[in-house]
């Protein structure tokens, strides 16, 4: 008789370690989930719901940020940064030691494997630089994740990383200390570049892959950016959803096929797609349906 196979994803109770604020608004929380941190990989997400509450009924989704490992080097908890911006966040940024909250994960598919560049440009705006701090240390072969050794992928990684303002930067220091080199830029100047961070992208020499997540018209900019240059790019979409494993077909966004255009979901078949395939629409980006 053959044995079941493990479930895709774990669904836990977790305790917050800690709650930490990174810069305005914008807040690192530690979450104590070993089974579930030994599994994630750089690039997938996990839904978070508050426990013991139905206000927000709903879970959201949570890029991996980085996992925390304990003095033998086992993963024991992950790290997650959001911002505050509504009522899931404005609870979540309350939360203090040893409180709980509920999670489901490794959720997604994760960044595509680029071993053999010498160079790869990841570029973050907004909240979007959330998920590359993992992938940077992957990269740089710095830490294995998913039951993987480490390993050295390639030979650089630079973060081009775009906020409104100075006050919003956040984590900065922790990209340095894993090895990439981080440009910054703003929209008010207050903080590197005056621009918007795809200007500063264009201002160096194409790197050999770009990595994108945050707001759609960057995204929408970027891949344009990357046509231009010929350059291989993928993008994690941000998309709102609603159950995180692909029942409720919330988070769809058109993608081209070997058949045409169709519709994936972003949290089963996402949230990492090839630019190239992806619709984009001159007036509000990349198209979700």
């Amino acid at each position: 008789m053959e044995l079941a196979t493990a479930p895709r994803f774990l669904q836990v109770t977790s305790r917050v370690a800690e709650n930490v604020l990174l810069a305005r608004n914008t807040f690192r929380i530690r979450l104590h989930a070993p089974e579930l941190a030994a599994r994630i990989r750089p690039g997938q997400f996990l839904m978070v719901r508050l426990a013991g509450t139905s206000d927000p009924l709903l879970g959201r989704p949570f890029a991996l940020y980085d996992t925390v490992l304990d003095a033998q080097d086992r993963p024991i908890a992950l790290d997650v940064v959001y911002l505050v911006v509504g009522k899931m966040t404005t609870r979540l940024a309350t939360l203090r030691p040893d409180d709980r909250v509920e999670l489901w994960g490794p959720l997604g598919n994760g960044f595509p494997d680029l071993s053999g560049r010498e160079h790869v440009a990841l570029v973050a705006g907004g909240i979007g630089q959330t998920p590359f701090l993992a992938h940077v240390r992957e990269l740089l072969g710095k830490r294995g994740y998913g039951g993987d050794p480490a390993r050295r992928r390639v030979q650089r990684v630079s973060l081009y990383y775009g906020v409104r303002t100075a006050d919003l930067a956040a984590g900065v220091e922790d990209f340095e200390r894993a090895g990439a080199a981080v440009h910054v830029a703003s929209d008010d100047g207050s903080v590197g570049f005056h621009g918007f961070v795809t200007q500063l992208l264009g201002r160096h020499e194409p790197p050999a892959h770009l990595v994108g997540c945050g707001p759609e018209p960057m995204l929408r900019a970027l891949a344009n950016l990357a046509g231009t240059w010929k350059v291989p790019c993928h993008l994690s979409l941000e998309t709102p959803m609603a159950c995180g494993v692909g029942i409720c077909f919330s988070c769809v966004t058109r993608v081209r096929t070997d058949d045409g255009w169709d519709y994936r979901r972003v949290c089963v078949e996402g949230p990492v797609f090839d630019a190239a395939n992806l619709a984009r629409d001159d007036r509000t980006g990349m198209h979700h349906g």
